[in-house]
C-alpha cells in the first residue's frame, strides 16, 4: 500500500527532474544551422569581394582596392563570350531533346501493364549511373564512326540528352502517378480523339513539371563539364573554357563570371516566391 502511494510522487519528482535539466536540442540546432550556412555561404563571400578587388590574381584578404576592371573586360573576351553562345545552344538543344524522350518514357513506363516494366525502366534510368567520361567517349565514338559527324556542338546534345532525359522521365513518371486516369477515360467517352485528351487534359496537367523539366535539363547541360570536354571536339563552352584556364592560374575574370551568375540565381529564385505568393 505504501509503495503504491509513493509511486505517483516518484514519478513526478522524475518527471521535475527531467523538465529542469539542461535543453541542449536547440543550442545543437542553431550551430548545426550556422555551420551549415558558414560552409555553403563562405566561399560565395569570398567569390564576390575577389570579383571586385583590384588584385591581379583573385584574392579576398589581399585588398588592393575596388575596381569594376574584371567585368568590364568580360565583354571583350571572345573566347568567353562565344563559349557562353555555344553553352545556350547545347543547353538549349538539349531541352528540346530531352523533354520528349522523357516524356514518352514515362508514358511508357507508366502506361504499360507488363512485367518488363522493371527492365525497362532499369534500362531508360542507367545512363544516369553511367560516368560522364564514358557518356562523352563513346557518344564522340558512335556518331564519328558510323555517320562521319565530327565532334562538336551536335555531338554534345546528343551526349547530354543521354543522361538527362532520364532525370526528365523521373520527373515525369512522378507527376503522371498523382494523374486521375479517370480524367482521360472520361474524355474518350465522350468521342474525344486520343490526341484530343493529351493536349486538352493531359498536357496541362504536366505543364509545371515540363516548366520545371526544363529549367533542370538547361542548367544540367549548362554547368556540365566531364561529358562535354570529351563530346565537344575542337570547340568549347563557357565551363570547359574556364577548366582550360585554371591550368595556367586563376583569374579575377572567372569571379566576375560567378558574380553574375550568383546574381542571376538570386534574381530566378526571389522572382519564382513572388510569382508563387501572388498565385497563392
Amino acid at each position: 500500500m505504501t509503495a503504491a502511494t509513493d509511486m505517483p510522487g516518484v514519478v513526478s519528482g522524475t518527471i521535475r527532474r527531467r523538465k529542469t535539466g539542461p535543453d541542449w536540442s536547440g543550442a545543437l540546432l542553431n550551430g548545426y544551422l550556422l555551420l551549415f550556412f558558414v560552409y555553403m555561404f563562405l566561399p560565395l563571400i569570398f567569390v564576390v569581394i575577389a570579383a571586385f578587388n583590384a588584385a591581379p590574381t583573385p584574392s579576398a584578404t589581399d585588398w588592393q582596392g575596388f575596381t569594376l576592371r574584371w567585368f568590364m573586360e568580360l565583354p571583350q573576351d571572345t573566347r568567353f563570350i562565344q563559349g557562353l553562345w555555344h553553352s545556350l545552344i547545347i543547353a538549349s538543344g538539349v531541352i528540346c531533346l530531352s523533354i520528349p524522350l522523357g516524356l514518352s518514357g514515362a508514358f511508357l513506363l507508366t502506361r504499360l501493364q507488363s512485367s518488363a516494366g522493371t527492365i525497362l525502366y532499369t534500362i531508360l534510368v542507367s545512363p544516369i549511373l553511367v560516368p560522364g567520361i564514358v557518356l562523352g567517349v563513346t557518344t564522340m565514338i558512335f556518331w564519328r564512326d558510323y555517320f562521319g559527324l565530327q565532334a562538336g556542338l551536335l555531338t554534345t546534345v546528343f551526349a547530354h540528352t543521354s543522361f538527362i532525359a532520364s532525370y526528365c522521365m523521373l520527373m515525369f513518371m512522378a507527376r503522371l502517378q498523382r494523374q486521375d486516369p479517370s480524367l482521360e477515360e472520361a474524355g474518350l467517352d465522350l468521342g474525344a480523339t486520343p490526341l484530343f485528351v493529351f493536349r486538352r487534359v493531359t498536357l496541362p496537367f504536366l505543364m509545371p513539371t515540363i516548366l520545371t523539366a526544363s529549367g533542370l535539363a538547361f542548367l544540367q547541360s549548362f554547368e556540365n563539364y566531364n561529358t562535354t570536354f570529351f563530346a565537344i571536339g575542337s570547340s568549347w563552352t563557357l565551363v570547359t573554357e574556364i577548366g582550360s584556364r585554371m591550368r595556367f592560374g586563376l583569374s579575377p575574370m572567372i569571379n566576375a563570371i560567378g558574380v553574375i551568375f550568383i546574381a542571376l540565381t538570386v534574381i530566378i529564385a526571389v522572382t519564382h516566391t513572388l510569382m508563387a505568393r501572388k498565385r497563392a
